[in-house]
C-alpha cells in the first residue's frame, strides 16, 4: 500500500512539473497590442504575431487572392474611439475585425462587423469596408509580423513587405 501511495505521488508530482514546464513556453504567435491617435481619435488594434521561421511568407505562408485574418490565432480586432475616415471612406466608431486580402500588386483592408477565431467565418457579407492600397517594399527583413500606428497611417509589416492605410478624422 506504501508503495503505491508513494508512487501515486511521484506521478502526480511529474505531471505537475510537466504542466507548469509547458506553461512557460512562450507561444509560438504571442498577442500583441498596437495603440495610438489619429486626429484625436483612439485606435487599438489587438493581434498575434506569427514570425517567419525560414518561411517563405507573402505568396507563400499568406497566400495571395485568400482572405488572411491578418495575424495569427484569434482574428485581428481593430477599434476606433470616434468615427473616422478609412482611406477617404467613412466608417463608424466601434470594434471590428481586421481582414485583408493580400495580392502582389494590390491588397485589400477589410473592416468586417464580425470578429471569429481566425479567418474560418469569415463573411464577404458581414463586411463594414474595403479599400484598397498599393503595397510596398518594407525598410529591411521583418522576421515577426508588427502592426504599428504610424502618424495618420495603420502599417502592417512582415517579410519584405510593408502595407499602410490612411485613417482620418
Amino acid at each position: 500500500m506504501k508503495r503505491q501511495v508513494s508512487m501515486l505521488i511521484t506521478l502526480l508530482a511529474l505531471i505537475f512539473s510537466v504542466s507548469a514546464i509547458a506553461q512557460d513556453k512562450k507561444p509560438a504567435s504571442p498577442a500583441a497590442k498596437a495603440e495610438g491617435t489619429i486626429d484625436g481619435v483612439k485606435v487599438t488594434i489587438n493581434y498575434s504575431q506569427p514570425s517567419a521561421k525560414g518561411r517563405k511568407i507573402m505568396g507563400g505562408l499568406v497566400p495571395y487572392g485568400e482572405v488572411w485574418r491578418t495575424g495569427a490565432n484569434a482574428s485581428t480586432s481593430i477599434e476606433f474611439s470616434d468615427n473616422v475616415k478609412i482611406e477617404g471612406k467613412a466608417l463608424p466608431k466601434g470594434k471590428y475585425g481586421l481582414y485583408t486580402l493580400p495580392g502582389e500588386n494590390e491588397w485589400v483592408i477589410i473592416i468586417n462587423k464580425t470578429i471569429e477565431w481566425g479567418a474560418f467565418k469569415y463573411k464577404q457579407e458581414d463586411d463594414a469596408l474595403r479599400v484598397s492600397v498599393k503595397p510596398g517594399k518594407s525598410s529591411g527583413f521583418v522576421e515577426t509580423f508588427n502592426i504599428a500606428v504610424e502618424k495618420n497611417n495603420i502599417v502592417l509589416t512582415w517579410e519584405n513587405t510593408a502595407v499602410s492605410f490612411k485613417v482620418s478624422k
